[in-house]
């Protein structure tokens, strides 16, 4: 059975593309500004995040981020020559390697945090009315949440 899709559902789809994009934009040029590169703030923001019992290890951040072991490895050691990150041996598996911040690390990541929930404050009505609008839900419902304050929890990093 053919699905049918009508220019709006195009135009829904692009104006969804179009605000991530504008939005991932600005988390490039952030990282930037703060002296490192846009992967090396992902992999910072998810190590930071990474949930509950999940353990700070590369193929862990691998998986996190989608990308390979080796790449993953080469931004680690991007990460620690520039003293953003540090490795620990563990005792009882000494071929496991467990990652944290630094000091520096943590400085970097919560000014970058903080204006990336700035710019998602100013942008969620745009976000959240192109994704109800991809999804086929009603654009006035999720613009009327976002401006009641309801599009994002305040002051607090959201994980995913």
């Amino acid at each position: 059975m053919k699905r049918s899709v009508t220019q709006a559902d195009y135009q829904s789809l692009a104006e969804l593309r179009y605000q991530i994009r504008c939005f991932v934009h600005f988390s490039e040029q952030a990282a930037h500004l703060a002296g490192i590169e846009p992967r090396q703030h992902q992999l910072m923001l998810a190590l930071k995040g990474l949930p509950g019992r999940t353990r700070p290890r590369i193929r862990d951040l691998a998986d996190r981020l989608q990308i390979q072991h080796h790449s993953t490895v080469e931004l680690v050691n991007r990460l620690a020559a520039g003293g953003y990150v540090r490795r620990h041996r563990m005792q009882e598996d000494r071929r496991e390697v467990w990652l944290s911040l630094t000091k520096k690390g943590e400085n970097v990541l919560r000014e970058l945090s903080w204006h990336h929930q700035e710019e998602l404050r100013q942008r969620s009505p745009a976000l959240i009315a192109a994704l109800l609008g991809a999804i086929g839900k009603s654009k006035s419902t999720g613009m009327r949440r976002a401006a009641a304050g309801k599009g994002l929890p305040s002051g607090k990093v959201t994980k995913s």
